[in-house]
């Protein structure tokens, strides 16, 4: 997985950035973009794509990313952002602010789809790059530890939804306490929160 990275070193790159999101397809709550900068040949045992682990090992290899990562930079959009801006705009933004939070600031990025935020930073999108690149998937698993803590926080403030359980995802328990008891505030207007009838 880390074929990319060892292009980029072998082209004189040496701040390579991996660039991923989680809350794409939530439909409440934000989307957490997160970037990572690792050391060069840096070695993680075990790290892939976040879809992959469990919870209890995606917190243990955060903690080990945040423990070797030369930087990690977040950003988020909240779901008025989403509303706005549709869900595409808002994912690059939040990327586009996670990338601004890195100290020392990247010199490539790898950035997971097919999109690249606004940025002068070269760099390149990577279909399913959280499954092909070692920076994206150290992202991957930074965003969704990030944006799974804030909706277990979030879960307190809004307890009539489920939000410690399905993280503001659509599963059915989801969908029925919104028709239970409607649209919170963090709730994304412009998803289809209901299916019709």
């Amino acid at each position: 997985m880390d074929a990319f990275e060892w292009a980029c070193q072998q082209s004189g790159y040496k701040q390579i950035a991996g660039i991923d999101e989680a809350g794409r397809g939530a439909l409440a709550g934000p989307v957490i973009a997160a970037a990572v900068i690792l050391p060069l040949n840096c070695s993680i045992d075990g790290l892939r794509d976040s879809k992959q682990l469990t919870p209890k090992q995606r917190d243990r290899f955060a903690d080990e990313i945040y423990s070797v990562a030369l930087s990690v930079g977040l950003g988020s959009a909240d779901n008025r952002t989403v509303d706005r801006l549709n869900v595409l705009g808002a994912t690059l933004l939040a990327m586009q602010n996670a990338i601004e939070n890195l100290t020392p600031p990247p010199d490539y990025l790898l950035i997971d789809g097919i999109n690249i935020p606004a940025t002068d930073i070269p760099g390149e999108a990577i279909p399913k790059g959280d499954s092909r690149s070692y920076s994206i998937a150290a992202a991957s698993i930074i965003a969704k530890t990030t944006r799974d803590r804030i909706m277990i926080e979030l879960d307190r403030t809004y307890p009539h939804y489920g939000f410690q359980g399905h993280k503001g995802y659509p599963t059915s328990q989801h969908r029925q306490a919104i028709a239970q008891f409607g649209a919170s505030d963090i709730h994304r207007q412009t998803f289809k929160l209901l299916p019709d009838n």
